[in-house]
C-alpha cells in the first residue's frame, strides 16, 4: 500500500489545530491509561493500524498490560477491566460508532457514575480527536513505523 497525499505538508494549519487539541486534552485530568484506552479502542474500531501501533507502544510504555491489550476488542467479555474503564469504553465506542445509534442514556449515565462533567467531556473530546487522527492515517495510507 502506498502512502498517499501528505496532510501535515498540504494544510499544515489545521493540522497544527489537531495538535493543538492534542496538547489541552494531554492536560486534562483522565489518567494515562484512561487516554491510551481510549486511543487504542477507537482505532481498532475504525481499524487503523498506524494508530492502533502507536498508541500500544505507548500504553504498554505506561504499564498498561499486554494481556489487557490482546482482549481489549472484547471488553465486555473479561473482567480484567474496571467498571469506570467498562464505562469509558462504552462511550468511547458508541462516540466513535455514532451513526449507528447515537450515544445512548444508558452508557451516558453509566459514565456520569464515574466521571464528572469535565471528565465526561475530556473522554468525548479525546474520542473525536482519535477518530479524525484515524481517518487521516487509514485515508492518507499512513505507513505503520517497525
Amino acid at each position: 500500500m502506498e502512502q498517499r497525499v501528505n496532510i501535515q505538508q498540504t494544510h499544515p494549519e489545521a493540522y497544527k489545530a489537531l495538535y493543538s487539541l492534542a496538547a489541552g486534552l494531554n492536560k486534562s485530568g483522565l489518567s494515562p491509561i484512561l487516554k491510551h484506552l481510549i486511543k487504542v479502542r477507537a482505532s481498532q474500531l475504525n481499524s487503523c493500524a498506524y494508530c492502533m501501533n502507536m498508541h500500544t507502544k505507548e500504553a504498554l510504555a505506561i504499564g498498561e498490560t499486554q494481556q489487557r491489550l490482546f482482549v481489549l476488542s472484547a471488553w465486555r467479555e473479561t473482567n480484567l477491566f474496571t467498571e469506570e474503564e467498562k464505562a469509558l469504553l462504552a462511550l468511547t465506542e458508541e462516540v466513535t460508532l455514532i451513526a449507528n445509534k447515537g450515544v445512548s442514556d444508558t452508557t451516558y449515565n453509566a459514565a456520569a457514575k464515574f466521571f464528572s462533567a469535565e471528565a465526561i467531556a475530556e473522554i468525548i473530546l479525546l474520542t473525536i480527536l482519535m477518530n479524525a487522527w484515524n481517518r487521516i492515517a487509514v485515508s492518507t495510507h499512513m505507513q505503520v513505523d517497525k
